[in-house]
């Protein structure tokens, strides 16, 4: 999933008292990026449970993709809205607005598996979207404000390594508890998913909660009086090509976590049931995770734009070995986590089971491995040497996460219309802008770094 945007403050925003303990708030904020990260990647397996309870057709797999629309489309017309909202409330109070309609969205959970309305669930996740954009605009800066600047980045980096954990644990358990084999019907499996995004909203409220009573530090924004700017954003060529990169990256991310499932119970992926699917999206999810610890200690010596060059050229290769013959006739034996419980006795059990898979399932998962470093190598790139702009900047690069929706809506379409297999030729559109990104379009054609802030030629 895509990390937390860099925001811009002064060493003024970080909390004035040396003496201060902020190990809970920081806790707190912490599981925060683990909240966010777990609920989203349950779309990856809310997604095969709408297809069987709604009965959509093999040729409509966009109505699928709707789930991933509804909710990503959030971010790309609430981000810099949100941010709007920052400033006029503050962070600590945008925090706990955005949990309460977090819990709003999920709680909605309940009349849309109650009446079986798939509008009713396409709501309630473009509601728990828009309560994310609000959330992830507030706890980037507030984590950071926790402590000295100095170790700013470090408690950042811990939130995006809950985060990533979360994607990863979060489709291994969504398979036991919502693709559990002893939910016999669609009746059943609704009720455990109504049980479950209730759960989550009522621990989302009492972290709303305890937050409100919580001491937390006040931020001082580094522009509180909004600038008047005579230049414009668009006029930064770096900037552009950054944000259409970000746009691709969260869609190619999204899409291959979204379609993962619904391909690997496909004939061509041979059938696999949908309970070990959903865990070896896990492995797909765990590979970006691994890649984001290991990332951080290449990109300290490696140039971003190499790196990420050398990655998105990976995933293009990746993507194209999973398209041809060779791989899909080809397979592997891997270990597959097996979780669930005795529907006779109920008594739990987990162990590993060797599931036979094409290699071509095998390239699309090792993608997530590469995507790991692709967003802290976008960001930093496109807003590069913006001087005043960087917050605009920003802005701009968050509202792009709506690739998430664009790119899955889309790929679904093609997947109707000339199969799964042939329709992750858009994923190849995706990566190969990317490298295109990594190779040329990163470099600037005007700064504003300057002394005067003034926009010049380079």
């Amino acid at each position: 999933m895509a990390g937390g945007a860099p925001i811009n403050f002064s060493s003024n925003n970080s909390a004035s008292d040396p003496k201060a303990n902020y190990t809970p708030a920081i806790a707190l904020m912490a599981t925060l990026f683990f909240v966010i990260g777990f609920v989203t990647v349950l779309n990856d397996v809310l997604i095969p449970i709408m297809k069987n309870t709604f009965h959509f057709e093999k040729n409509e797999n966009w109505k699928l993709m709707l789930i991933q629309f509804s909710f990503f489309m959030a971010y790309g017309l609430l981000s810099i809205p949100s941010g709007n909202l920052i400033k006029k409330i503050g962070y600590k109070q945008g925090t706990i607005y955005a949990l309460f309609i977090v819990a709003i969205g999920l709680l909605l959970f309940y009349p849309a598996s109650e009446y079986s309305s798939y509008g009713l669930f396409l709501l309630a996740l473009f509601i728990v979207g828009s309560g994310f954009a609000l959330l992830q605009v507030a706890i980037n800066p507030y984590l950071i404000a926790l402590g000295t600047p100095e170790t700013g980045a470090a408690r950042l980096n811990l939130g995006g390594a809950l985060n990533s954990t979360a994607t990863f644990i979060g489709p291994i358990f969504g398979s036991f508890y919502l693709l559990n084999e002893c939910l016999m019907t669609e009746a059943e499996t609704l009720a455990t998913t109504r049980t479950l995004y209730v759960a989550i909203a009522l621990l989302i409220i009492a972290i709303a909660a305890f937050m409100f009573f919580m001491k937390l530090p006040k931020l001082s924004i580094e522009n509180e009086k909004d600038e008047v700017l005579s230049g414009s954003i668009f006029q930064f060529n770096h900037l552009i090509y950054g944000a259409f990169a970000i746009f691709f990256y969260v869609g190619a991310e999204v899409v291959i976590g979204s379609l993962l499932v619904v391909y690997l119970k496909s004939d061509t992926m041979g059938n696999i049931p949908e309970k070990f699917a959903a865990n070896l999206v896990a492995y797909y999810w765990a590979g970006a995770m691994i890649g984001r610890f290991i990332g951080s200690k290449i990109t300290q010596k490696i140039a971003p734009n190499k790196a990420l060059a050398f990655v998105a050229i990976a995933a293009f290769v990746l993507i194209f070995l999973s398209m041809t013959d060779i791989m899909i006739n080809s397979s592997i034996t891997v270990p597959v986590i097996n979780m669930g419980e005795d529907c006779k006795t109920l008594e739990f059990y987990f162990n590993f089971k060797s599931l036979t898979v094409p290699l071509a399932a095998m390239c699309l998962i090792l993608i997530g491995l590469f995507n790991s470093i692709m967003w802290p190598s976008i960001f930093p790139l496109g807003i590069a040497r913006l001087g005043k702009y960087t917050s605009r900047g920003s802005g701009l690069m968050v509202t792009m996460v709506a690739g998430g929706a664009f790119v899955s809506l889309l790929q679904a379409i093609l997947a109707d219309q000339i199969g799964y297999r042939y329709s992750f030729a858009l994923c190849l559109v995706c990566y190969a802008y990317i490298a295109f990104f990594a190779l040329k379009g990163y470099k600037p054609n005007k700064v504003a770094d300057n002394e005067q802030g003034e926009i010049v030629e380079v």
